[in-house]
């Protein structure tokens, strides 16, 4: 014997009503609300994986320090890591970065190299961005 279940139209819509009797309709969509969120991460962190090689290429480093650099990018922006990720691999690829994206990233270039260097500032020979607006 042979059964055949047909969904409803809305069976993945995370908008989609329970009745508060049906305990089994709540997990649905917590699960379907959880399911979400993973597929928004995993997305994100392929964004940010990219950008990490990205920097690894560009200021030969590690795949900590990349991640680091990005962080340090995110924080400065007030913008989350996905964003940021996501447009260091559009200026890679041609557009360019926000004028607030490309102070934070000077800024967390000369951070990572003074580190680099065992310093906590940088070094003379490189500017330190004063007198820029």
């Amino acid at each position: 014997m042979h059964r055949t279940t047909m969904l409803p139209g809305d069976w993945w819509d995370l908008t989609a009503e329970t009745s508060a009797e049906d305990p089994a309709g709540e997990d649905v969509v917590a699960l379907r609300a959880e399911v979400h969120q993973l597929r928004r991460a995993l997305a994100g962190r392929a964004v940010i994986d990219q950008a990490c090689g990205i920097v690894m290429v560009l200021a030969p480093c590690r795949r900590g320090p990349a991640r680091n650099l990005l962080v340090d990018m995110s924080r400065q922006c007030h913008t989350s890591l996905p964003e940021v990720a996501a447009a260091v691999v559009a200026a890679w690829e041609g557009e360019p970065l926000s004028r607030l994206m490309q102070r934070a990233l000077r800024r967390a270039l000369r951070r990572f190299y003074a580190e680099d260097r065992g310093c906590d500032s940088p070094p003379a020979d490189e500017p330190t961005g004063r007198g820029r607006p």
